[in-house]
């Protein structure tokens, strides 16, 4: 597991430097950070509005491979989002423990991919992350997404679905339930 966790880091790196993306050194605020909302603010989204959850918000007539594509980003982004916060804050719990989830969340729609004969995303998530500074804002952060995650799979449940598709979009929703729920006891004991 843990060199399935280094390949990764280091694939999100490679393509982040063949996307031009500029890597700033830990411990400074990079220069795409953006504030975490708080609760009186709107939910916070990917640095990019068309990527991921937030993406298939604002894109009314959403066709399965788009759905599929917004899935994966969506799981690609926790998953790097999550591995920001333990290596650059120190973060445990539930954060080690989610981070496998996104994994295992990943390898599930990876094989709707190719069932349905469409292009698998790469993972340039790193490019759309947002910078948590404290674990208190990291939590708030990852309670926002676990919403829009949620509300993202409710969206796509409400299409006429392949079965095999409408099955894991439920476990998926379903999942971040859980997430959402160990994101928000963690946050009310902090």
């Amino acid at each position: 597991m843990k060199n399935k966790t280094y390949l990764m880091i280091i694939i999100i790196i490679a393509v982040a430097l063949t996307t031009a993306c500029s890597v700033e050194p830990a411990g400074e605020i990079p220069s795409s950070y953006q504030p975490v909302a708080s609760a009186a603010q709107e939910p916070l989204q990917p640095a990019d509005p068309g990527y991921g959850s937030s993406g298939s918000f604002s894109n009314t007539d959403i066709s399965l491979e788009q759905m599929l594509i917004y899935a994966i980003q969506d799981e690609y982004f926790a998953r790097s989002e999550y591995d920001y916060i333990i290596n650059e804050l120190g973060a445990g719990t539930p954060f080690t423990n989610i981070i496998k989830s996104e994994e295992t969340h990943i390898s599930m729609l990876t094989p709707l991919f190719e069932a349905y004969s469409y292009d698998f995303p790469a993972d340039t998530s790193a490019v759309h992350l947002v910078f948590p500074s404290s674990i208190t804002e990291a939590l708030e952060t990852c309670v926002e997404a676990e919403i829009d995650n949620i509300a993202m799979y409710e969206k796509f449940l409400e299409s006429d679905l392949p079965d095999d598709v409408a099955a894991i979009f439920i476990e998926l929703r379903d999942a971040s339930k859980n997430h959402l729920d160990a994101f928000q006891r963690k946050l009310s004991r902090s």
